[in-house]
């Protein structure tokens, strides 16, 4: 027998939510993933809104996603640059900045596997 279940997980009621300057992110569990919305304002910038809470010259954390809405420019550390927008699936290693591009907010979808 299968230990495995149907689930079902919505953003609109998230397990985790967090508001940084200019951000959302909106998290759930799910089927052994842990996927989050990613909602930034027109002006965001991670080296502006988000180095000085983490501390890190540039973000260290590993992306994989999707943008559904919005433009998002990614600058590596080398000075090798990639913009998305929407339908474009992306994997950013560590050590980048990002800030979204034009007026409209940017949403990604991001997902990775729940460490067990």
């Amino acid at each position: 027998m299968s230990s495995k279940k149907i689930e079902r997980k919505s953003f609109n009621s998230p397990d985790k939510s967090m508001t940084p300057s200019k951000a959302k992110a909106e998290t759930v569990n799910v089927g052994g993933f842990t996927v989050t919305r990613l909602t930034m304002e027109p002006g965001w910038k991670w080296s502006t809104d988000m180095k000085p809470v983490v501390k890190t010259d540039s973000c260290e954390e590993q992306h994989n996603g999707v943008c559904i809405s919005g433009r998002v420019k990614v600058r590596m550390d080398d000075g090798t640059e990639v913009e998305y927008g929407p339908g474009d699936i992306g994997s950013i290693p560590p050590g980048h900045d990002g800030w979204t591009v034009g007026n409209e907010p940017a949403v990604f979808i991001e997902w990775e596997e729940t460490p067990t």
